[in-house]
């Protein structure tokens, strides 16, 4: 099986299929591109309807035997699952329900609240830097009407404050819940390690900086995120970084749901 992964800095959802690469023991060819500049919309990005359509906004792209693949928790379960062995997911059917159950959790209500803090603040001076004509060759590329605007949003810092102060409030109910399901003193969320441990961290790990007082007292969760990041998987995938500080990279994430 050929595999090539386009791939952003060691945070969010590349972070997630990085790990899950290692985890798995695939061979890929690793491609990095700017997610913040709009690298994955370019040319020499394969892709496809998944792709421009990607719920996650802007992430990693698996290419597997020429077929383009986007969302990392979609990415992270077929390395599992075309793996020799399946180390990061469960095989048994209720397990694995219960990990795509949290996934999903993580992707829907976590994962847009940490891009919309983390644009906010990383990623809308940078857009604001750029001239009307770069910003617009930028953006071109994008199919998705949906994502475009949210681009040009960062970019005019059109941030609303009652969904800056939901962000805040879905981080912290995060922490609490990933407290809470170690509280019976599993190293990891599901008992054994998972995808659920991957995604969950890679979307948390860099809100430590930006909204500390969600990890005050959660003791617990900051063992765990110490347990996570010194696994040897996503040690090396944070060895791929390009700057000192990959948990500041930010790249539009997926849309805040519109139901809360």
């Amino acid at each position: 099986m050929a595999l090539v992964l386009y791939h952003g800095e060691p945070n969010g959802p590349s972070l997630t299929v990085l790990a899950a690469l290692f985890e798995t023991g695939h061979d890929a060819e690793l491609r990095n591109i700017d997610l913040t500049m709009g690298e994955r919309h370019q040319d020499d990005v394969p892709s496809g309807v998944e792709v421009h359509m990607s719920i996650e906004g802007e992430g990693p792209v698996l290419v597997a035997d020429g077929e383009p693949m986007a969302d990392s928790v979609f990415i992270a379960c077929y390395l599992n699952d075309s793996a020799s062995i399946s180390p990061i997911a469960p095989q048994d059917p209720f397990a694995r329900w219960q990990m795509m159950t949290w996934c999903r959790q993580i992707i829907e209500r976590v994962a847009p609240a940490a891009a919309y803090i983390g644009v906010k603040a990383h990623l809308a001076d940078k857009l604001s830097a750029l001239d009307d004509a770069a910003f617009e060759k930028l953006i071109a590329p994008i199919k998705s009407e949906d994502l475009k605007t949210r681009w040009a949003d960062i970019r005019a810092g059109a941030f609303d404050d009652a969904k800056i102060d939901d962000s805040k409030a879905k981080i912290k109910a995060a922490v609490d819940k990933v407290e809470t399901q170690l509280s019976d003193g599993r190293d990891w969320i599901l008992g054994e390690f998972s995808i659920a441990d991957l995604e969950t961290y890679a979307w948390l790990a860099g809100m430590r900086d930006l909204e500390p007082g969600a990890f005050d007292g959660a003791s617990r969760t900051a063992g765990w995120l110490d347990r996570v990041k010194a696994r040897p998987s996503v040690s090396r995938a944070l060895s791929l970084a390009r700057t000192a500080t990959p948990q500041d990279i930010w790249a539009p994430g997926p849309e805040i749901n519109r139901w809360g």
